[in-house]
């Protein structure tokens, strides 16, 4: 996706703040602060951040990356394991191994239990 570049002036943004706030979270696109014209800052959804962050880290570390590119080569090579043929090897039945428990991190279904604190580590 391309950015569109937004430029909104510091006063502006300050005395339309939360209108602000409102625009970053709808679009994914992040807004240019300028003072005097000159670009000092930007506002950008909290859910762009993180996705920027860990796209920061998984590039920073070398060793998964040297993964990514091997795993890549392999893929090309046609060197994989059908999704069905693994559920086999681990004798996996009908049912998820990750699940989305919405604004936390995802979990192991086989390595959590849920109770109304939220999911806890087994084992």
């Amino acid at each position: 996706m391309k950015n569109q570049d937004i430029f909104v002036s510091a006063t502006k943004a300050r005395n339309n703040f939360f209108d602000l706030l409102e625009k970053v979270k709808k679009e994914p696109f992040p807004v240019n602060i300028t003072v005097k014209g000159v670009p000092e800052a930007v506002v950008m959804s909290k859910e762009e951040f993180d996705g920027l962050m860990a796209t920061i880290e998984t590039l920073s570390d070398s060793e998964l990356m040297e993964k990514i590119r091997r795993s890549d080569e392999d893929i090309k090579a046609g060197e994989y394991s059908l999704w069905e043929d693994v559920k086999k090897e681990l004798g996996l039945k009908e049912g998820y191994i990750v699940a989305d428990r919405g604004d936390k991190k995802y979990v192991s279904g086989s390595a959590t239990k849920t109770s109304r604190k939220g999911p806890k580590k087994i084992g």
